[in-house]
């Protein structure tokens, strides 16, 4: 089954649908494009949803780190990795915590 495309998801907002997971999808879908500040903004509104949302938040780093916001992806990063271990996420938690790594030695460096 095909994924639905981002005309398809963007009906959804402003609808009882508009929520975390859509926010989601559309951010994902942004980021394959290479639209970072379109990602950006729809993975925000998800993890602003859904704290806890440990897929989103490191979505969201990838797409700031894409945009060259090394800062803030290491912000989304760490809060990613925090959702992740109150629910329990361990590879979530694994992988941010990789990622997270990697900006701190650039920025050490």
């Amino acid at each position: 089954m095909p994924a639905p495309s981002i005309d398809t998801l963007e009906k959804l907002l402003g609808t009882p649908r508009d929520g975390a997971l859509l926010r989601y999808s559309l951010g994902v879908e942004f980021s394959k494009l290479k639209e970072f500040p379109k990602a950006i903004e729809h993975l925000r509104h998800a993890v602003e949803a859904d704290q806890g949302y440990s897929a989103a938040w490191r979505a969201l780093g990838k797409a700031l780190e894409a945009a060259g916001q090394m800062d803030a992806a290491l912000g989304a990063y760490r809060d990613g990795i925090a959702a992740a271990q109150k629910k329990g996420d361990k590879q979530a938690e694994k992988e941010m915590a990789v990622f997270a790594r990697r900006i701190e030695k650039r920025n050490a460096g």
